[in-house]
Protein backbone atom coordinates (compact mmCIF):
# COMPACT_ATOMS: atom_id res chain seq x y z
CA UNK A 1 0.00 0.00 0.00
CA UNK A 2 1.13 3.62 -0.88
CA UNK A 3 2.08 5.17 2.80
CA UNK A 4 0.23 8.11 1.79
CA UNK A 5 -2.60 6.16 1.87
CA UNK A 6 -2.13 5.55 5.93
CA UNK A 7 -4.07 8.39 7.04
CA UNK A 8 -6.57 7.89 5.10
CA UNK A 9 -6.88 3.82 6.01
CA UNK A 10 -6.20 4.83 10.04
CA UNK A 11 -8.74 7.35 9.90
CA UNK A 12 -11.36 5.14 8.35
CA UNK A 13 -10.50 2.24 10.45
CA UNK A 14 -10.89 4.60 13.90
CA UNK A 15 -14.11 6.15 12.50
CA UNK A 16 -15.76 2.48 12.18
CA UNK A 17 -14.54 1.85 15.13
CA UNK A 18 -15.78 4.36 17.20
CA UNK A 19 -18.95 5.28 15.92
CA UNK A 20 -20.17 1.75 15.48
CA UNK A 21 -21.62 1.66 19.29
CA UNK A 22 -22.52 5.13 19.08
CA UNK A 23 -25.08 4.57 15.97
CA UNK A 24 -26.45 1.32 17.62
CA UNK A 25 -27.70 3.32 20.18
CA UNK A 26 -29.34 6.23 18.99
CA UNK A 27 -33.07 6.01 18.98
CA UNK A 28 -35.51 5.28 16.61
CA UNK A 29 -37.22 9.02 16.73
CA UNK A 30 -33.88 10.38 16.33
CA UNK A 31 -32.47 8.25 13.16
CA UNK A 32 -35.86 8.92 10.91
CA UNK A 33 -36.05 12.09 11.75
CA UNK A 34 -35.10 14.86 8.90
CA UNK A 35 -32.98 17.33 10.00
CA UNK A 36 -29.73 18.13 8.04
CA UNK A 37 -29.54 20.79 5.45
CA UNK A 38 -29.87 18.44 2.79
CA UNK A 39 -33.23 16.96 4.44
CA UNK A 40 -31.98 13.71 4.98
CA UNK A 41 -32.35 11.93 8.28
CA UNK A 42 -29.76 9.78 10.27
CA UNK A 43 -30.69 6.68 7.96
CA UNK A 44 -30.73 8.55 5.08
CA UNK A 45 -26.90 10.09 5.56
CA UNK A 46 -25.77 6.54 6.66
CA UNK A 47 -27.07 5.14 3.11
CA UNK A 48 -25.25 8.28 1.65
CA UNK A 49 -22.53 6.55 2.80
CA UNK A 50 -22.60 3.40 1.76
CA UNK A 51 -23.44 4.20 -2.17
CA UNK A 52 -20.34 6.77 -1.86
CA UNK A 53 -17.64 3.73 -0.90
CA UNK A 54 -19.62 1.55 -2.96
CA UNK A 55 -19.14 4.08 -6.07
CA UNK A 56 -15.60 4.95 -4.98
CA UNK A 57 -14.89 1.45 -5.01
CA UNK A 58 -15.87 0.47 -8.42
CA UNK A 59 -14.04 3.99 -9.70
CA UNK A 60 -10.76 2.54 -7.59
CA UNK A 61 -10.91 -0.57 -9.81
CA UNK A 62 -11.45 1.12 -13.28
CA UNK A 63 -8.63 3.63 -12.65
CA UNK A 64 -6.73 0.76 -12.33
CA UNK A 65 -7.62 -0.82 -15.67
CA UNK A 66 -9.19 1.57 -17.90
CA UNK A 67 -7.71 3.93 -20.08
CA UNK A 68 -7.42 7.49 -18.39
CA UNK A 69 -8.76 9.66 -18.05
CA UNK A 70 -11.62 7.40 -17.60
CA UNK A 71 -15.55 8.69 -17.79
CA UNK A 72 -17.25 7.07 -14.53
CA UNK A 73 -20.78 8.87 -13.87
CA UNK A 74 -20.16 11.23 -11.11
CA UNK A 75 -23.37 10.07 -9.26
CA UNK A 76 -23.42 13.12 -6.94
CA UNK A 77 -24.15 15.67 -9.75
CA UNK A 78 -27.60 16.54 -10.29
CA UNK A 79 -29.16 15.74 -7.10
CA UNK A 80 -28.59 12.05 -8.40
CA UNK A 81 -27.08 11.00 -4.47
CA UNK A 82 -30.93 11.86 -3.51
CA UNK A 83 -31.99 9.93 -6.25
CA UNK A 84 -30.09 6.64 -4.84
CA UNK A 85 -31.15 7.49 -1.27
CA UNK A 86 -34.72 7.68 -2.50
CA UNK A 87 -34.87 4.36 -4.73
CA UNK A 88 -33.05 2.10 -2.34
CA UNK A 89 -35.25 3.68 0.33
CA UNK A 90 -32.96 3.82 3.01
CA UNK A 91 -35.35 5.42 5.55
CA UNK A 92 -36.78 2.12 5.85
CA UNK A 93 -33.80 0.12 5.83
CA UNK A 94 -33.44 -2.22 8.86
CA UNK A 95 -31.29 -0.15 11.11
CA UNK A 96 -29.32 -2.98 12.67
CA UNK A 97 -28.62 -4.29 8.95
CA UNK A 98 -27.46 -0.70 7.79
CA UNK A 99 -24.97 -0.06 10.36
CA UNK A 100 -23.51 -3.60 9.46
CA UNK A 101 -23.29 -2.25 5.30
CA UNK A 102 -21.63 0.58 6.24
CA UNK A 103 -19.46 -1.17 8.73
CA UNK A 104 -18.44 -3.83 5.88
CA UNK A 105 -18.29 -2.15 2.66
CA UNK A 106 -15.57 0.36 4.74
CA UNK A 107 -13.98 -2.19 6.19
CA UNK A 108 -13.58 -3.49 2.11
CA UNK A 109 -12.83 -0.67 0.44
CA UNK A 110 -9.53 -0.16 3.12
CA UNK A 111 -8.79 -3.54 2.14
CA UNK A 112 -9.09 -2.41 -1.95
CA UNK A 113 -7.35 1.05 -0.75
CA UNK A 114 -4.36 -1.24 0.41
CA UNK A 115 -4.30 -3.40 -2.54
CA UNK A 116 -3.73 -0.07 -4.92
CA UNK A 117 -0.97 -0.54 -7.63
CA UNK A 118 1.22 1.98 -7.22
CA UNK A 119 2.14 2.64 -10.61
CA UNK A 120 -1.76 3.72 -11.39
CA UNK A 121 -1.81 6.53 -8.92
CA UNK A 122 -1.92 9.31 -12.00
CA UNK A 123 -4.85 8.05 -13.22
CA UNK A 124 -7.57 10.13 -14.18
CA UNK A 125 -11.57 9.56 -13.85
CA UNK A 126 -13.24 12.45 -15.56
CA UNK A 127 -15.63 13.42 -13.22
CA UNK A 128 -17.68 15.34 -15.72
CA UNK A 129 -18.64 17.95 -13.35
CA UNK A 130 -17.11 21.18 -11.79
CA UNK A 131 -14.08 18.44 -10.16
CA UNK A 132 -13.00 17.89 -13.96
CA UNK A 133 -10.43 15.40 -13.67
CA UNK A 134 -9.28 13.91 -10.32
CA UNK A 135 -5.93 11.50 -9.80
CA UNK A 136 -6.76 7.94 -8.54
CA UNK A 137 -4.54 9.28 -5.69
CA UNK A 138 -6.40 12.37 -4.96
CA UNK A 139 -9.81 10.64 -5.08
CA UNK A 140 -8.68 8.18 -2.58
CA UNK A 141 -7.15 10.85 -0.09
CA UNK A 142 -10.37 13.14 -0.48
CA UNK A 143 -12.44 9.86 0.87
CA UNK A 144 -11.56 10.73 4.43
CA UNK A 145 -12.59 14.36 4.67
CA UNK A 146 -16.12 12.93 2.98
CA UNK A 147 -16.60 10.19 5.23
CA UNK A 148 -15.75 12.62 8.62
CA UNK A 149 -18.09 15.51 6.69
CA UNK A 150 -20.94 12.19 7.35
CA UNK A 151 -20.24 11.37 10.54
CA UNK A 152 -20.20 15.30 11.49
CA UNK A 153 -23.68 15.75 10.51
CA UNK A 154 -24.59 12.81 12.24
CA UNK A 155 -22.97 14.20 15.56
CA UNK A 156 -24.72 17.26 14.87
CA UNK A 157 -27.60 15.84 14.20
CA UNK A 158 -27.37 13.16 17.39
CA UNK A 159 -26.46 16.29 19.93
CA UNK A 160 -29.57 18.65 18.53
CA UNK A 161 -31.85 15.94 20.46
Amino acid sequence: MPNLFNATCEGISEGLKTWEPTLQTIKNEILETRKNNQNRSIKQILGHMVDSVSNNTHRIIHLQYQESPFIFPNYATNGNNDRWIAIQNYQEENWSDLIQLWKYTHIHFVHVIKNINENKLEQQWDSQSEDGLVSLQNMVIDFLRHFHLHLQEIKELIEDE
